[in-house]
């Protein structure tokens, strides 16, 4: 599942490629990808004949802010396989296509979807965005955000006795981490995925912060993490995933120590972690 970095790489390849563009029409071959509004011919003439002022990213969503004398936003959610591609109109159909969007020199803004959880909305002007997109009122902070202190993570954390790796996921607690981020910040910062959200001390709480910004980061400055199915705006893969201390790495020494790197199960999640270096 693409997780903050894959999102965040989109978002920014996107405000490369479609800004100040207009919408020229679309097709929706996949109606329930459409979350909002309910038919997709209206969603269609919502959207079309707007341009595209700016992307956002709040967690894992991704936001286009339309051009109009008050703004309505389109809304994306990769989901799990999720691809937003930018291509020539006359390039072949992907058959996991879902959603196309047309824009001037036949261009287009190809929604691609192998597994169908993801989703668009068109989110009218003068509607609170969060009414629509219901998703966006339960994400926590952003970890880039200057609310995402060590005071603020810390009080998350202490009304939670889940293990910690369990905690993290929680999008209600750090808005955008999923299941890489949160091995590698765990390792970097050398806590055992099993640890209780409870048992941590403020020196951990503060080395963890530090290490979610860090990897997240990291993953960032190299487009992101492609194991499956990931892939930028313009088709490229993500090339974290040669870096990951621990992620997908069972039964792989170490790059500290040299143990070798183990995996659990927590939640239904796998979690790779190293039992030296972590405690």
């Amino acid at each position: 599942m693409p997780e903050l970095p894959e999102v965040e790489t989109v978002r920014g390849g996107l405000n490369q490629l479609t800004l100040s563009q207009e919408v020229t029409g679309g097709d929706v071959l996949l109606q329930r990808t459409i979350a909002y509004p309910f038919s997709v011919d209206e969603f269609i003439d919502k959207v079309k004949g707007n341009t595209i002022a700016t992307w956002h990213r709040r967690g894992k969503y991704l936001l286009a802010e339309l051009s109009s004398s008050s703004p309505s936003y389109l809304g994306v959610h990769l989901r799990m396989t999720g691809q937003l591609l930018w291509l020539t109109q006359d390039q072949p159909l992907h058959k996991h296509t879902r959603v196309r969007l047309f824009f001037g020199e036949k261009q287009e803004l190809r929604f691609v979807d192998q597994r169908t959880f993801g989703q668009m909305w068109y989110v009218p002007s003068h509607v609170a965005v969060e009414s629509i997109i219901t998703g966006l009122a339960k994400l926590a902070v952003d970890p880039f955000s200057p609310e995402f202190t060590v005071a603020y993570f810390a009080d998350k954390l202490k009304k939670s006795r889940r293990p910690i790796k369990t905690g993290l996921l929680d999008q209600s607690m750090v808005a955008g981490l999923g299941n890489i981020y949160a091995d590698e910040a765990l390792f970097k910062s050398g806590i055992l995925p099993t640890t209780l959200c409870t048992e941590l001390q403020l020196p951990q709480i503060e080395l963890l912060r530090t290490a979610i910004i860090q990897v997240l980061s990291a993953s960032i400055a190299v487009g992101g993490t492609t194991f499956s199915n990931f892939l930028s705006v313009k088709g490229v893969n993500g090339n974290y995933g040669g870096e990951a201390w621990v992620y997908n790495r069972t039964g792989e020494p170490c790059k500290i120590c040299g143990n070798v790197i183990g995996r659990i199960k927590l939640g239904g999640r796998s979690s790779h972690f190293c039992s030296q270096c972590q405690s």
